[in-house]
């Protein structure tokens, strides 16, 4: 649905994106994951026709965004991070409007504003004023236009930055709904809600691609280590010094506790070691009480692949 190949974009002398390339399959919820500076922004500018790309091309939907940039944005619904909302407009008349400037005829435009009305849970506020409704609900009147044609790729640029707590998870909840109908792709500085959100990551570091991947294969390819959880009951020194002798273990830490205590174990990867620790514990009379392998979060990833002393 989404293609992007060798895409450049130089801003003077100084290249803001140079030669990515990624594809997003139909369907598919990606995070798009930069630090400030990075290329993020100028790269979905360029996919919403905003910029024209230095060299390179990309495709929506099968169309050049250069040469058929307007069959292209048919099939893009945009929400910028800064969402351009006409605040002495009631949401029914603002979404009429949008629907007026994408060429809907009025029974469509009616009968798609109650759908995404329904569906943004803007109904009680259909015919309020936007500039007398709170941050989170004017971020659901931009998701809302960003529905309203029916578009097969959506582009959310830091769609849960401002809202309060409660209405981040409902956001999450609806824009984890749209895949599977909707392409989407979700710039972000929240690493949780790319992780909760997202079923691939691509990150982007001084205009290139780094990495995209499933978040758990990339922790996979760039732990260097393997990380288990576990909680034992027993002699904290003793459950340590048993750990700690198993060959490929590199470290133990405590995590708290005394007879019943948390530790996380740091071992060479290539090597299950769950099954091994599970019998020294338990041949022991300890016990065991919980036993999980975690791999590096998505933080941790974003942070290795970002920092320039890694690079």
């Amino acid at each position: 649905m989404i293609e992007v190949r060798s895409l450049t974009k130089y801003y003077g002398d100084f290249p803001a994106v140079e030669d990515i390339s990624f594809d997003v399959k139909k369907g598919e919820i990606l995070g798009f994951l930069g630090p400030n500076g990075s290329g993020k922004t100028t790269t979905m500018r360029i996919l919403t026709g905003y910029l024209p790309p230095s060299s390179g091309t990309a495709r929506i939907a099968g169309y050049d965004v250069v040469d058929h940039s307007l069959d292209a944005r048919r099939h893009i619904g945009y929400l910028p991070e800064t969402v351009p909302l006409y605040t002495d407009m009631t949401v029914r008349d603002y979404l009429d409007f949008q629907g007026t400037l994408r060429g809907m005829d009025q029974a469509r435009r009616r009968k798609r504003i109650d759908e995404v009305v329904g569906v943004c849970r803007l109904g009680e506020y259909r015919d309020s004023h936007i500039g007398k409704l709170s941050k989170g609900y004017r971020q659901r009147v931009g998701l809302a236009q960003a529905l309203l044609h029916e578009p097969d790729v959506l582009i959310l640029d830091e769609p849960t930055i401002g809202i309060d707590p409660r209405q981040v998870v409902e956001t999450r909840q609806l824009i984890k709904s749209f895949g599977g109908d909707h392409t989407v792709v979700i710039s972000s500085h929240i690493l949780p809600e790319v992780s909760m959100v997202c079923e691939r990551v691509l990150i982007i570091n001084e205009g290139q691609v780094v990495a995209i991947d499933r978040p758990e294969n990339l922790s996979n390819r760039l732990g260097g280590t393997e990380r288990i959880h576990l909680e034992v009951r027993g002699p904290v020194k003793e459950v340590m010094g048993v750990l700690r002798g198993m060959k490929g273990v590199q470290e133990v830490t405590n995590e708290g506790g005394d007879s019943l205590a948390r530790y996380t174990v740091e071992c060479r990867p290539g090597r299950d070691l769950r099954a091994e620790m599970a019998e020294a514990l338990v041949s022991r009379g300890w016990g065991l009480l919980g036993l999980q392998a975690a791999g590096m979060s998505l933080e941790e990833i974003f942070l290795k692949l970002t920092t320039e002393d890694q690079a």
